[in-house]
C-alpha cells in the first residue's frame, strides 16, 4: 500500500559551530563611578517619603469626607492637587533612595 517516494536519500553535512568572541566594553567610554555616588541614603529620606504619602492620603480623605469644606475650603479643587502633589513628591524622593 504505502510506497516510499524517494528511494535516494542523501545526508546533509553538519554545519560548523563558530565560536563567539567574549564582549568586553571599551574602557574609555565607561562612566566613572565615584565613591560619593555609592553612599547609602540618609535616614530622613524614606521617613520623609512615608510622611508625604500619609499626608497626601489624609488630605484627600479629609477633603472628601468633609464634603469639600476642609482642609481649605477656598481652594476648592486645588485641594486635590495638594493631596496628589504630596504623593507624587514622595515618589520623586523615593527614586533617590539607595
Amino acid at each position: 500500500m504505502f510506497t516510499t517516494c524517494c528511494p535516494q536519500e542523501s545526508t546533509v553535512p553538519k554545519s560548523q559551530v563558530r565560536k563567539k568572541k567574549v564582549y568586553t566594553p571599551p574602557s574609555d567610554i565607561r562612566p566613572a563611578v565615584t565613591a560619593a555616588s555609592k553612599k547609602p541614603s540618609p535616614v530622613w529620606l524614606p521617613a520623609l517619603a512615608v510622611i508625604l504619602i500619609v499626608v497626601g492620603i489624609a488630605w484627600l480623605v479629609i477633603y472628601y469626607l468633609s464634603s469639600q469644606q476642609w482642609p481649605v475650603e477656598s481652594w476648592r479643587y486645588w485641594n486635590l492637587a495638594v493631596g496628589f502633589g504630596c504623593m507624587v513628591a514622595s515618589l520623586g524622593i523615593l527614586s533617590r533612595w539607595r
